[in-house]
Parts: structure tokens; C-alpha cells; sequence
């Protein structure tokens, strides 16, 4: 495992892998395999020479299934030996990251609905004239609706039918480039690297939140774009006016261009979507009595309703059974039960309830500032359900456990994923409370 391939990602796709297979199957031929990389959207994973023609051969598809699960519908995966030398990588400074644009994200393959409609028709827009349509360009939306995708699309469009330089980003990456080039004292180097280029994209903006030094940064790079005529397109997973702890000058240099929202699919454009996802990976023997079933049952996120499409598919792959409706239904009926049987959603409070009476301590116990282990780990459950089960914004829940900020609430979802991927106590522990929660609510 290399600092390319995050551990709790790993973690979550062994997860996904396990849960998929026999006891004696896992435990044989699945469990000996490790990550070494990840590069770009290709997973290495390390198998030993014994059995890797056979994991190759055997479980191919489920490896995929469950690494684009993970990682995203991009991802895919390699088998090398472990004896395998890792090929030489070029030294490149810290302050100029490589540019990594997924080809399958465009336009084309964006699927429009009244839910994105507006941000599809702004993205095109500066796409085909930057700096001249609306700059900047502001996409917010929850997680998993298409901001990503469009941002690729945009730079994908500009890099293959335009001269104008295009960056792409993510604020936690701009920020560790940032620090790196300061610490390397190679700040000339950064700076040039993202004012010198025409179209700049920032993905997730709102995590350069209470970085004091990197929002200082972000705002001169920010004004030195704007003021040379450069496209500017952020996303974020709230509006402007909701950041509230970013600069009110960032803030308002966000809003003076156009700002638009993604909301979730309305039950025809998630179709289409399955539909597109069947096309583009050649899935063959998918029943569309299937995909019905998956688009009525997944209702809230893009990358979770295709994530729902790569399990029900590696299920059948792997116990050799067409994907029909009724295989959709008994895959997802743990996962998504039917709309006519789901309660009404809990609040935070019963939330904090329910998770404090599970782990024997009281909900003020839950909401006070303790950090004893008996406290924090409840508390992270707690947040993970919170975020998972109500439609509640991050700050929203963030005041409810005693005033604690929206990325302590993101710590503790972090956190507990890690936990349960990695921990069958904990697994078991969150999936209870998520039925008991269910039942009560």
C-alpha cells in the first residue's frame, strides 16, 4: 500500500469483496490479495503467483463490481505479483500535481434532467467560452449528483477542442500542494502553476474552510484569474452564504458570478441514467425490469444509484444468475427497502436516543464535550446516522451535538466508514441501530 491509495478506501472495498462471497472463497482465494497503487483510475492489486491466474480468471468481475462501488464507475483494476518492480515514476515538484481529467466523464455522457439542468447548460457554456460566459461559475449540490462529473466535462471539452490551458483540483489538493510548496519553499513554482493557467476548476471548495494561510492563497490566486479574463468553476456541497467559516471576501467573489444547484434525479432521469451506465460498460443480460427496480429503490444519489447497479450486477455474476427484477429486489431489499415499506425519516434527537440507549450511556453523555473512548465512538455513530439517515445539512447536526462544527460531523462519518469496514462489531452494531431506527421512527 502506497500513500496513493487511501486506506480506508482499500478497507471498504475488502468490505464490499467479503460481504460478496462464501466464507471458504474470501478466506482462500480473495483475502491474501493487497493494494499496492492506485494509478489514475486503475487499482494494482498485488496477488501471489499461486492463485493470481485464478483470482484473475475467476473473480475479475466481482473485483471491478466492487472497486467502482468504492472508488467510483471509473475505477478499475489490475492483478500484479508481488515480485512485480514498480515501474519508475518521474519526480515532479509538489507545487505542479498532475492533471488528471476521467475521459469518461463529459458531456456526452452527463444524463439531463430538471434536477441539473441549469448547471449542465452554465457548465457547456463556459466550457465553449471561457472566461466569457459566467465567471465564476458556482455548483452546489449534496454529494454524489454529477458536480465532479461536470467539472471533468468541462475540462475534458476544453482540453480537446481548444488551445486555453485547463487545472483541476480538489480544495484539499490545492491545499497540500500548497503547504508542500511552502515547506519546500518552492512558492514562485505553485503560484505559477495555478495563475498560468486559463480555466481553473476546484473541486469541493468549501473544505478550504478555517485554513487561514490557504484561503489567503486561494483568494490572490482567485483574484489574479479573475482579473486576467481566466475561467474560474468551483462546486461545493452548499451555497455560498452557507460557508460560514470561510472569509466573507471569498464569499462574495463566489456569488458574483452565476451560482447554481443539483438536486436529486426524479425517478425518469434516474433510468435513463442505469440505462446510459448498461451502454457505456457493455453489460450484457441486464433485464430493464431491473433497472426499474434499482431507480425506484435508489432515489437520493447518482453515485449511489450506480453503485446499486454494480452490486446487483456482480451478485449475479458471481452465483451465475441473470439480472432480473427479482435478483434486484433481493439484493436491495436490506439495503433499500421498498417506498411503500419505509417509515418516516428520524430525527437527529431520536437519533442520539436510540444510538445512546444501544451503548448504555445517556444522550447528554453523547452530546457533552467528553472524548472519553466509552463517549466518542457512540458519538461518531451517532453523527454517521445523523448524516446518513436524516436530510439535515452538516452544521445542522454539528449544533445538535453540543455546537461542534460541520467537520467534526465529516470526521465522524470518516471514521465510523473506516471502523465498519474494517471491524464486524461495529458493522453490526451500525446496522442495528439503522433497523431499529427504521422500525421506530
Amino acid at each position: 500500500m502506497t500513500d496513493d491509495e487511501p486506506p480506508s478506501s482499500w478497507r471498504a472495498i475488502r468490505a464490499e469483496i467479503q460481504r460478496a462471497v462464501p466464507e471458504s472463497a474470501w478466506e482462500q482465494w480473495l483475502a491474501p490479495i493487497r493494494a499496492r497503487r492506485v494509478d489514475g483510475a486503475t487499482l494494482v492489486l498485488e496477488a501471489p503467483d499461486e492463485i493470481r491466474g485464478w483470482v484473475g480468471g475467476r473473480f475479475a468481475p466481482l473485483l471491478q463490481a466492487c472497486a467502482a462501488a468504492v472508488l467510483g464507475p471509473g475505477a478499475r483494476i489490475e492483478l500484479v505479483s508481488p515480485r512485480d518492480p514498480e515501474p519508475a515514476r518521474p519526480e515532479r515538484s509538489a507545487a505542479e500535481p498532475a492533471a488528471a481529467f476521467n475521459p469518461r466523464h463529459s458531456f456526452d455522457q452527463f444524463v439531463i434532467g430538471d434536477s441539473n439542468r441549469l448547471a449542465h447548460a452554465a457548465a457547456l457554456a463556459v466550457a465553449e467560452l471561457p472566461g466569457l460566459a459566467y465567471n465564476p461559475l458556482f455548483i452546489c449540490g449534496p454529494p454524489g449528483l454529477g458536480k465532479t462529473h461536470l467539472l471533468h466535462s468541462i475540462a475534458n471539452y476544453v482540453a480537446q477542442h481548444g488551445d486555453a490551458s485547463v487545472r483541476y483540483t480538489t480544495a484539499e489538493s490545492f491545499t497540500n500542494h500548497f503547504l508542500g510548496a511552502l515547506h519546500g519553499r518552492d512558492i514562485e513554482a505553485f503560484k505559477a502553476a495555478y495563475r498560468g493557467v486559463d480555466v481553473l476548476l476546484v473541486d469541493d471548495v468549501q473544505f478550504l474552510q478555517a485554513k487561514a494561510k490557504t484561503e489567503q492563497e486561494f483568494f490572490h490566486t482567485f483574484n489574479a484569474l479573475h482579473a486576467g479574463g481566466a475561467q474560474l468553476v468551483l462546486t461545493s456541497d452548499r451555497l455560498p452564504r452557507d460557508l460560514d467559516a470561510m472569509e466573507s471576501r471569498l464569499r462574495e467573489r463566489f456569488e458574483a458570478g452565476l451560482v447554481c444547484d443539483i438536486h436529486a434525479p426524479d425517478a425518469a432521469t434516474r433510468l435513463t441514467i442505469l440505462r446510459k451506465r448498461v451502454l457505456q460498460d457493455e453489460l450484457r443480460d441486464v433485464a430493464p425490469e431491473a433497472l426499474a427496480v434499482i431507480a425506484g429503490r435508489v432515489s437520493d444519489n447518482v453515485r449511489a444509484l450506480e453503485g446499486a447497479l454494480v452490486r446487483v450486477v456482480a451478485f449475479g455474476s458471481l452465483t451465475g444468475r441473470l439480472v432480473t427484477a427479482a435478483l434486484a429486489r433481493e439484493v436491495l431489499d436490506g439495503l433499500y427497502p421498498e417506498s411503500g415499506s419505509r417509515r418516516r425519516t428520524p430525527t437527529v434527537r431520536e437519533i442520539q436516543e436510540h444510538t445512546a440507549s444501544a451503548f448504555g450511556i445517556s444522550r447528554e453523555s453523547l452530546v457533552s464535550p467528553s472524548r472519553a473512548a466509552g463517549v466518542a465512538w457512540p458519538r461518531q455513530v451517532a453523527m454517521y446516522l445523523a448524516r446518513e439517515l436524516t436530510s439535515e445539512t452538516l452544521p445542522a447536526i454539528g449544533r445538535e451535538f453540543g455546537g461542534r462544527s460541520h467537520t467534526t460531523v465529516l470526521h465522524a462519518h470518516k471514521r465510523t466508514v473506516e471502523r465498519m469496514a474494517g471491524d464486524a462489531t461495529a458493522f453490526e452494531a451500525v446496522r442495528n441501530l439503522t433497523q431499529t431506527l427504521g422500525t421506530a421512527a
